[in-house]
């Protein structure tokens, strides 16, 4: 049974950065794919970004592409999601994911989930 702690999350204006870390804990990190989902009030979870197991393999959707990037260190056993050129329709609870095989943009595979981390952007 593994576990995924967020951290990170914050108020920032628009324009402006932040990084989000992913502890995983509780077994071996580097057999699952690591991924960020967000969920803005009222609305559905949604696909951020996603990473293969060895970190080969990225993915984003188009809303983030060019702006969010996202990385792992498997020996320190956390994930990251460099958030830059931030808009206030990025404001939602982010959430880190693990699993040994995620299919990113439908969020099946998914094993393991954070509890989240708040990111408001203002304008």
């Amino acid at each position: 049974q593994a576990e995924l702690e967020e951290s990170g999350g914050g108020l920032v204006q628009a324009g402006e950065s932040l990084r989000l870390s992913c502890l995983f804990s509780g077994q071996t990190m580097n057999t699952n794919d690591m991924a960020w989902f967000r969920q803005a009030p009222m609305m559905e979870r949604e696909f951020v970004a996603y990473i293969s197991w060895n970190g080969d393999m990225t993915q984003y959707p188009d809303s983030v592409k060019g702006r969010f990037s996202i990385s792992r260190d498997n020996a320190k056993k956390m994930a990251f999601l460099q958030m830059n050129s931030l808009k206030p329709e990025d404001t939602a609870v982010y959430y880190c994911a693990a699993g040994s095989f995620i299919l990113p943009k439908s969020g099946s595979g998914v094993d393991y989930w954070g509890k989240g981390t708040l990111v408001t952007v203002s304008s």
